[in-house]
């Protein structure tokens, strides 16, 4: 198999930025944001910065959620230009078996492009009507929602919307949406590990559900950059990007907001002529066509709009059309910061033979939101072996002291084992504090155990999510003890 070649390295300086600029944004993330996973910039087609916040990697895939979309619209797009689909195709025609039996007037009207701009005329994301269905048939979902509004007429942000997109496609092509985009983008971008959720009847879910690296939602913002060329052939029609990254519809009126700056095809608009696709949690890939620049990102955030305005604060005044000279301080100060990136691990107790000397402990549960029925933790000196046991086994976690260990566990994982990041520390001569970071994910889950001979509790608190981010406490009473 040939394997593609990295997109060029440079230093900063050499394509017109300052070290110091980005490292400020670096030590401006550190401050605010504390939960970036990865970074990449990209200036004039060559990375100048890049760099992975331990456990996280440069070769693990990471979730990309709603980034997903604009993947998506561009498998649109190449279907449009091989004229298997049009933008006016009525999203009712690719699914004759699937219609409600009263069409109203507002579906019948519903084309390929109100899918591509969010404007289908629901109220509500039809999402959660398409995860309810019994059936596994999320088309057939989506045609029975109502449709309130003319579409073209209603922005609404809609996950359910682009997966109809994927499913359209697949009605097509006869392939899914990742075994489409394959030879057409994945391989000539040399993007070889790209995984994507399926919906129970095996369609590619297209709003969610990819995984790809950091490196790899680079590269695809590099493409729109260069309007779809990549290597001298042009992979996607620059008609398509300059139509998919332009706002259709408007997304709201603060001027200050980057999701208020207008909807393309599964592209939003930002300030400053940049723009981008996204998704939950700091997944971000972000075009900037006046300075010829990308910027790929991944995290665990709670909020993302503080990301774009460091973007802004920092990056954006520091872009320069004509090389500067070099600076090999400030680039070393860079390099060093870029290599040393840590997610934050708790402080511990100095002593390092307080775990040593807490042996093994074996818990019996009350019933608890997790159906954890036995909890036992066995501690050495290179750190503590954690196992918890439900109706469906046991869930093992290892975790490093004061440093990350990796792992795998099924462990809050809703499936197979995920690949995992663990580190322990004591907090106080009664509280032990476990992280463990799901590596591939924006997801960093903490449980706080206080324990003695007799008694235990656990607190679980996840730093993102859907919905809740802590758990009612599960309480253990000792079932053995042992001292070594």
């Amino acid at each position: 198999m040939t394997v593609a070649p990295q997109l060029p390295r440079s230093a900063p300086e050499a394509q017109g930025l300052s070290s110091a600029a980005v490292l400020a944004f670096l030590e401006a993330a550190a401050q605010e944001l504390h939960a970036l996973h990865s970074v990449m910039l990209v200036c004039h087609g060559a990375v100048v910065a890049e760099g992975w916040w331990a456990p996280y990697r440069a070769a693990q895939p990471h979730m990309l959620f709603s980034l997903s979309k604009s993947v998506t619209s561009t498998a649109i797009g190449l279907a449009v230009a091989e004229g298997l689909l049009s933008l006016d195709d009525p999203v009712l025609d690719s699914f004759p078996d699937d219609r409600p039996d009263a069409v109203s007037t507002h579906l019948a009207a519903m084309q390929l492009r109100h899918l591509l701009s969010m404007s289908t005329g629901h109220a509500a994301d039809t999402m959660p009507a398409l995860n309810r269905s019994t059936d596994g048939n999320w088309a057939r979902a989506f045609l029975a929602c109502p449709v309130e509004h003319p579409p073209g007429t209603h922005f609404l942000y809609n996950t359910g919307a682009t997966y109809m997109l994927s499913a359209i496609l697949q009605r097509r092509t006869g392939v899914t949406l990742l075994e489409y985009l394959q030879p057409r983008l994945l391989t000539p971008l040399g993007i070889a590990d790209a995984t994507w959720e399926r919906c129970p009847r095996g369609v590619c879910i297209g709003g969610y559900g990819l995984s790809a690296t950091t490196e790899a939602v680079a590269r695809f913002g590099q493409l729109h950059l260069q309007r779809g060329v990549w290597q001298g052939r042009q992979l996607l029609p620059s008609g398509w990007v300059d139509e998919a990254t332009r706002a259709h519809i408007a997304s709201g009126t603060n001027p200050d907001d980057d999701w208020a700056q207008g909807y393309g095809y599964q592209f939003w608009r930002c300030r400053h002529g940049a723009y981008r696709g996204d998704g939950a949690f700091g997944q971000f890939c972000v075009v900037l066509p006046e300075q010829d620049a990308v910027l790929a990102i991944t995290g665990g955030l709670r909020e993302m709009q503080p990301v774009l305005n460091l973007v802004w604060t920092h990056l954006l005044p520091a872009f320069g059309a004509a090389p500067l000279p070099a600076d090999e301080q400030a680039h070393g100060a860079l390099a060093q910061t870029l290599r040393t990136l840590m997610l934050p691990i708790p402080t511990g107790l100095s002593a390092p033979a307080a775990a040593a000397q807490r042996g093994a402990h074996a818990y019996q549960c009350a019933p608890n939101s997790f159906g954890i029925a036995t909890l036992s933790l066995a501690f050495a000196r290179s750190g503590c072996t954690l196992t918890l046991e439900d109706a469906g086994g046991a869930h093992l976690l290892v975790a490093g002291d004061g440093r990350w260990q990796l792992g795998r566990t099924s462990f809050m994982a809703q499936g197979a084992p995920r690949l995992v990041a663990i580190a322990g520390v004591w907090a106080s001569e009664e509280t032990y504090l476990v992280q463990v970071a799901y590596v591939e994910t924006p997801f960093c889950v903490t449980l706080t155990f206080r324990l003695t001979d007799a008694h235990l509790t656990l607190d679980v608190a996840v730093n993102v999510a859907f919905g809740a981010t802590s758990f009612p406490q599960v309480v253990g009473h000792a079932a053995s003890a042992e001292h070594g």
